[in-house]
């Protein structure tokens, strides 16, 4: 009897340990180790990531710069994909066998239970091809994204382009997983984390067929997606269009802005591209096809990056430098002295006006070296660096030597040589006004950039002031930015000869820009030669207008064109009556404009 009791507590005892490790075992699996309720849930349940709509981009008007056209990435899940007809799925996606078997390797490597790519950024027509015979092909699906379109196909240095992030962007930014897109220049970059949005999660129940059954949970696990926020630009885009016909086959580059509050109207780079280019499955290809014409250089943004010496357009600011440190007025007269440095032919400038006008070089190698003696040490060398100091420092003022504080990336700051910089060169205190006399005319080692010039020509009309060049003026749709306001130090009276001396440059007879003149508006210009070591000189003008009601500053820069009279005068001043007229009154100037073709011109010197 005991021996049966034995055997019975035995065989209870046997079944309750079995009992308790499967138990164990159950728990285990379904609570702690998650990779089988994965692959069950991955059978029955599809994770469907919501992409958000990437925010639109407007110029001043409301009119869209940048907008969004409906996309599909088809995915895979590999473990459902094992049994499918190979033969006629390649042949609905048009691919080879090959190029399938290396597309699912890639997934499986991913994950053999979770959905990843097998081909993105299909448009809408491409992916409803393929959308009807899907269900013959359990694993793969569609999930619905955006892409980026381009209306007017123009403003692609100012908008940019989005990409698909690499390990750099993952690794820096947790935000972003593999297979997202990111802004990767213009103001797709600096603004991307306004623009991106957030994404969302939607979870459906399908059954074998790949068919969708429904919401999961009644939809309780779903995430809704939050649109990016929209950006409300600067930008006149009829202006923009019109400033890119300006400077079809021509090398250079126009920044045209509101001297009121520092918006950017216009901003232009030629050569140029279509930004529709850069978008989608054909993204990388044209890419490579851009980067790789080197004689253009398309994707190069001049209006931000290039470097160029301002030239005689640099005498304003000599001229309001001089008059703010009292070593000449508004009277004072040089001769011409061609002894001094070259100089074209024409009268001796009895006063600052007709000095600009004429862009008399003699006088303002007179003026710059008045700034950089001025007496302040009985020593020759350190009364040049104490006065080439303070050189530096107003020029600065002016928003030289820095970068502006532009909502666009990769922009440079140009330089404005110091005393440590010819120090370096020279040795300390071994170098004196022979050695830079070059910078009186904007030359030398002076490097601007076309922004920089565009802003110059915006403080004058501010008569002393520019507020931060900008493109956005407003995100989302409450939320305006404030953009800040800078001073140069230079009095606000001693502006009015140096803008009475702009208008003549265009209006006067002997004026270097009489082909800005428009009649019934005040233009206000000064022209220059940018020099260029590596062949024909730069054609550059800078003006605004009307002179006592400014609406617009612009500069133009033609690169390899000659004066700046024959070429970016009257690029500028059609510019200029586009905008405050909404059209242009002269045909032949306009023609003249849109017909030539200088990317290898002979230097016009009329």
């Amino acid at each position: 009897m005991d021996e049966l009791e034995n055997r019975k507590v035995f065989v209870i005892a046997a079944f309750v340990v079995v009992a308790f490790i499967f138990l164990t075992r159950l728990f285990y699996i379904q609570i702690i180790d998650d990779s089988y309720r994965s692959s069950a849930d991955n059978q029955a349940l599809r994770y469907v990531t919501k992409y958000p709509a990437r925010g639109i981009i407007y110029d001043r008007k409301s009119q869209v710069l940048v907008q969004n056209q409906a996309a599909f990435d088809l995915m895979v899940v590999p473990r459902q994909a094992e049994d499918i007809d190979t033969i006629a799925f390649c042949e609905i996606m048009d691919i080879e066998k090959m190029e399938y078997k290396e597309r699912l390797s890639k997934a499986k490597a991913y994950s053999s239970y979770r959905a990843s790519i097998f081909q993105k950024q299909l448009t809408s027509d491409e992916f409803s091809r393929i959308a009807e015979s899907l269900y013959r092909f359990p694993g793969f699906y569609g999930q619905k994204r955006t892409l980026r379109t381009y209306p007017d196909s123009v403003a692609s240095h100012v908008l940019g382009y989005v990409g698909e992030v690499n390990a750099g962007h993952l690794e820096r930014d947790s935000f972003y997983r593999s297979g997202d897109f990111i802004g990767i220049s213009g103001l797709e970059r600096q603004y991307e984390a306004e623009l991106r949005g957030e994404r969302g999660l939607e979870v459906l129940m399908v059954d074998v067929h790949n068919t969708v059954q429904g919401k999961y949970s009644g939809g309780n696990r779903d995430v809704e997606a939050r649109a990016g926020a929209d950006l409300a630009t600067s930008i006149d885009l009829d202006l923009q269009v019109y400033g890119e016909r300006l400077m079809n086959d021509k090398k250079g580059s126009i920044v045209a802005i509101s001297p009121e509050d520092g918006g950017i109207l216009a901003l232009i780079s030629s050569p140029s591209y279509d930004p529709n280019l850069l978008v989608g499955t054909k993204r990388a290809r044209n890419y490579q096809l851009l980067a790789s014409n080197d004689s253009l250089d398309p994707l190069f943004n001049r209006a931000l990056m290039a470097k160029y010496p301002p030239g005689s357009i640099f005498k304003l600011i000599q001229s309001l430098v001089a008059l703010e440190n009292n070593v000449i007025s508004e009277n004072t007269g040089f001769p011409c002295n061609k002894s001094l440095v070259g100089c074209h032919n024409h009268t001796s400038a009895t006063n600052l006006r007709e000095a600009i006008q004429m862009s008399c070089n003699p006088y303002f190698h007179q003026v710059f070296k008045r700034l950089i003696s001025p007496g302040k040490s009985s020593n020759y060398f350190v009364d040049n660096a104490l006065g080439l100091s303070q050189w530096a420092k107003d020029v600065e003022d002016f928003g030289f030597g820095q970068r502006l504080a532009l909502d666009l990336p990769n922009l440079k700051s140009g330089s404005v040589p110091t005393t440590e910089y010819y120090d370096k060169i020279y040795g300390k205190r071994r170098w004196a006004f022979s050695t830079v006399y070059s910078l009186s005319i904007g030359q030398g080692e002076l490097e601007v950039i076309p922004i920089q010039m565009a802003n110059l020509a915006a403080t004058i009309a501010n008569r002393g002031h520019y507020i931060d060049p900008h493109l956005v003026d407003k995100v989302g749709k409450d939320s305006n930015v404030v953009w800040s306001k800078n001073e140069t130090g230079i009095t606000k009276d001693l502006f009015e000869p140096i803008i009475d001396a702009m208008q003549w440059v265009v209006e006067k007879p002997g004026g270097t820009a009489r082909k800005a003149r428009i009649d019934g508006i005040e233009v206000c210009g000064k022209t220059g030669t940018a020099e260029n070591p590596h062949g024909e000189d730069h054609s550059v003008f800078i003006a605004f207008a009307p002179k006592d009601d400014p609406q617009i500053a612009i500069a133009v820069y033609v690169e390899n064109a000659g004066y700046g009279g024959t070429w970016a005068a009257p690029i500028a001043s059609l510019m200029i009556e586009k905008f405050i007229r909404g059209s242009v009154s002269d045909s032949l100037k306009e023609n003249r404009i849109l017909e030539a073709n200088l990317l290898d011109v002979e230097v016009d010197e009329d």
